[in-house]
């Protein structure tokens, strides 16, 4: 085709909705051509592409033998201290207060930080734990009990050090918005175990949502059946879940069946796969009524998995969000994604400071993190559930000084150079410790990954080639990897 006009083909779509252009755009010899370049034909298959319009959560095989069947991702938003929790550096002591090196700086961009800070030793006791020896701080004393359950990769970088972009990165692959979410991935390549529960579902807790919003967990240009549903700990698990009154079950069932007719027919019209998803939608919902009270009610818990939890029902809670995190998996929910707010530990207040914040943050996920390994365990789904924990980034090694003077608390500011993150079960070997940092933690000096690397392990568990799990997008294929990753396979079991 001619450059200028397929240039100018590619503008139109920009300008117009998706709507307006299926019901203009894509009739005639122009519409065609358009979308053999934007690599969509009527029935949004190519070459490429899984997408099944009639059956898009219809369980599927991935490439090969998989050692996870889901994952349960728990992100800390906000980027927790390594060197308070995992990476042990007794040679940062003994610079404690001194002023940072040149080296440090030069050349470098930070978040907050303005002329020379002083450095500033962890605030932590370390021990280490369990026949593997794992360093883990007492911030986290239940965890250093399962250590050897655990494996660290302690030289994870990103090449983003402000909280929107890192999540982003993180979590779908791309600094930018638009790019499909990790689990939404996993969805549109698995499909979905459970007919009657979502295949991607995301709790949060904290206060507020991650700095990126709910696009983090979004489907991008997948369809929007793949994205997350967010649920609640606290009420109704969805919105609007109940029926109102005068509304029975038969009476629903009619409406949405009836809503759904004329779904049919516009799809027949106008070929959009979106309408599809609205229908596969509508079912979803249906089903939930029955199914998602019961599954995300955590009172018929015994109480002894409350202790062990530090749950609290009726309440909104990272430990009420991971015990429903464990009961979603059970009940064939492939892909749950746990968000907690409240990381950063800049040191501007004591919320932000290393030694009251952090600490307390600490408390309130040690226990139920450590809870769930061990009741995967002893329920004979850890080998198959894969746990992920992390941040979007680190904390630097020298306090933080806004705008040149110290804070009034003790803090670190945002670090893209080293942070550490865990992986259990899943396949993955356990007690394993990858990669290493300069002794003050600065920089990865050795088994360096980056958040592609993480993803590309995680598909790997799974049972996919991140590099062949694909969907066209104007004009070429994508993935959740990009041009990047490579799976981390000291730690692939």
């Amino acid at each position: 085709m001619d450059k200028i006009l397929q240039e100018a083909l590619i503008r139109q779509l920009e300008k117009e909705t998706r709507r307006n252009f299926l019901k203009g755009s894509f009739m005639g010899l122009g519409g065609l051509a358009l979308s053999s370049i934007l690599g969509c034909s009527k029935d949004s298959k190519t070459a490429q592409n899984i997408f099944d319009p009639q059956n898009p959560l219809a369980p599927r095989p991935p490439h090969f033998v998989p050692r996870a069947k889901s994952v349960i991702y728990l992100h800390m938003a906000g980027a927790p201290s390594q060197l308070e929790l995992f990476d042990y550096k007794p040679e940062l002591a003994k610079l404690d207060g001194q002023d940072c090196p040149q080296s440090f700086l030069e050349g470098k961009k930070f978040a907050f930080i303005r002329g020379v800070p002083k450095m500033l030793a962890s605030q932590a006791v370390f021990k280490q734990h369990g026949q593997s020896g794992a360093f883990i701080s007492n911030y986290l004393p239940h965890l250093s009990t399962v250590a050897d359950e655990i494996s660290f990769l302690k030289a994870v970088t990103t090449d983003q050090f402000n909280h929107a972009p890192a999540q982003l990165l993180m979590q779908t692959g791309s600094a930018r918005l638009g790019r499909p979410s990790m689990g939404s991935w996993v969805t549109y390549g698995l499909g979905s175990e459970n007919n009657n529960l979502p295949a991607f579902v995301v709790l949060t807790s904290g206060g507020n949502n991650p700095d990126a919003g709910k696009s983090i967990w979004g489907s991008g240009f997948l369809p929007s059946v793949y994205q997350g549903v967010q649920c609640r700990s606290e009420g109704d698990p969805v919105l609007f879940i109940k029926d109102p009154n005068g509304i029975t079950r038969d009476i629903r069932k009619a409406s949405i069946e009836a809503i759904n007719e004329i779904n049919q027919a516009e799809f027949k019209e106008y070929g959009d796969p979106e309408i599809l998803s609205r229908i596969s939608q509508y079912e979803m919902a249906y089903k939930m009524q029955i199914s998602a009270p019961e599954v995300m009610n955590i009172n018929s818990e015994p109480q002894y998995i409350h202790e062990m939890y530090g749950t609290k029902p009726g309440k909104t809670s990272f430990a009420n969000n991971v015990l429903l995190a464990r009961k979603l998996v059970e009940n064939g929910v492939r892909f749950v994604q746990l968000y907690d707010w409240g990381w950063d530990t800049h040191g501007t207040d004591a919320g932000g400071a290393l030694d009251i914040g952090l600490m307390n943050k600490c408390r309130s996920v040690d226990k139920a993190i450590t809870a769930l390994i061990l009741d995967l365990k002893q329920r004979g789904l850890l080998d198959e559930t894969l746990i992920v924990w992390g941040g979007e980034f680190g904390r630097t090694p020298m306090a933080e000084n806004r705008d040149g003077k110290p804070n009034a608390f003790k803090g670190r500011d945002h670090h893209a150079e080293a942070f550490t993150m865990f992986m259990a079960g899943g396949g993955i070997k356990p007690g394993v410790s990858h990669g290493e940092t300069d002794e003050l933690g600065y920089s990865a000096i050795a088994g360096k990954v980056n958040p592609h690397d993480i993803q590309a392990t995680i598909m790997n568990q799974l049972g996919f080639d991140h590099e062949k799990l694909t969907f066209d997008f104007q004009g070429r294929s994508f993935r959740l990897t990009d041009l990047e990753g490579k799976v981390v396979r000291e730690l692939v079991g």
